[in-house]
């Protein structure tokens, strides 16, 4: 069968293919670090009393590199970061830019803000502590797709590292349209990056796929529970907040790069055995945390931020916790052994700054 193009179909052809060294070189930061595969959104730890354990967001980001996951991200949704002081954001910025100080995976630090000038002073604060990458929600306050382009504009010309523009977060019902981001892309080559978790999710992301350049990488994100899907149909990886499971998520994409198509099915099929529990028992996630050595405690903060948090250790019974072993043991031989902190290993990890 012979396959005949149009001359314009080969112009456009050539062009893609002129333009993708270029999209390839903008993979990768500064440091050379990848700007694809698995994406780990840290979650907050936090003491019995409800302050930040610093020590235990430290330790976190070194597990998460120990995984090799390729990035570590916050403050994020999965972060809690509405619950989170002005304070306390910049805090676990300056911690985290120094707890990853030669590690190989990427820091990308969440800059999102209510409105332009929020997210401003966070990106400044973020741009001095020199990280590997930046991420941000649109601003919630907005009435506009223009003020959406006028806030991403300004975080473009705070600094030249990526930009993940996250498609969730910012006003109620109104998602950035693809074009924005798309139109943001070409004026901006370093605002290529896209967080897609806005519905029509698929029809979005394939769109995006298809626009790369000058979209640079697409990544899934909701708790990844498509991501097998999403690899199939192309995208750069997904920004989650899976940390505890941040040797599976690495394992899974290096599955999928190797094209080990049987064990990549196997693998998240498992995983989706402990995102299902994590609807059925609350706090399982934390219960994993404190299991692997990562976090001291199984405490949560919400409602707020200030006086008004309310704090909660949460408790398992017996049942819960047998549900919850139950279910971690078929991940084990998809977890990487000595890199899942025991209690001592979490113990000797070097103390954060105070």
């Amino acid at each position: 069968m012979t396959i005949t193009y149009t001359r314009r179909e080969c112009l456009t052809m050539l062009a893609s293919a002129a333009a993708l060294p270029a999209v390839l070189s903008q993979r990768v930061t500064a440091a050379g670090k990848p700007m694809r595969g698995a994406f780990m959104i840290l979650s907050t730890p936090f003491t019995e009393t409800g302050a930040v354990d610093w020590d235990d967001l430290a330790r976190e980001t070194a597990f998460v590199d120990r995984c090799g996951a390729h990035g570590a991200v916050w403050p994020q949704g999965s972060s809690g970061v509405a619950n989170l002081t002005r304070d306390e954001r910049l805090r676990g910025m300056e911690i985290l830019a120094k707890a990853i100080q030669g590690k190989k995976t990427a820091l990308v630090l969440g800059v999102q803000g209510k409105d332009t000038p929020e997210m401003l002073d966070y990106a400044h604060r973020a741009e001095a502590l020199a990280p590997d990458a930046m991420i941000a929600m649109p601003p919630s306050a907005a009435r506009s797709v223009e003020e959406y382009r006028e806030y991403f504009r300004a975080l473009a010309q705070v600094t030249k590292r990526p930009v993940i523009v996250q498609t969730s977060g910012g006003a109620r019902d109104l998602p950035p349209p693809v074009d924005l981001i798309v139109s943001l892309a070409r004026e901006f080559p370093h605002l290529g990056y896209v967080k897609e978790e806005s519905a029509p999710v698929l029809e979005r992301m394939t769109s995006e796929v298809a626009q790369r350049p000058p979209l640079t990488s697409v990544f899934g994100a909701s708790f990844a529970t498509g991501w097998l899907y999403e690899m199939r149909l192309g995208l750069d990886g997904v920004i989650t907040g899976n940390a505890m499971y941040a040797d599976l998520m690495a394992r899974m994409w290096a599955f999928h790069e190797q094209r080990q198509l049987e064990p990549l099915r196997d693998a998240f099929s498992k995983f989706l055995l402990m995102r299902n529990l994590a609807a059925q028992i609350p706090g399982a996630d934390l219960y994993v945390m404190k299991k692997r050595g990562i976090f001291k405690t199984t405490a949560t903060r919400s409602g707020g931020i200030g006086g008004g948090a309310r704090v909660t250790t949460l408790k398992f019974t017996a049942d819960q916790v047998a549900e919850i072993e139950y279910r971690f043991a078929a991940l084990t031989p998809y977890l990487s052994g000595p890199v899942a902190l025991s209690p001592a290993d979490a113990e000797s990890e070097p103390s954060s700054v105070k």
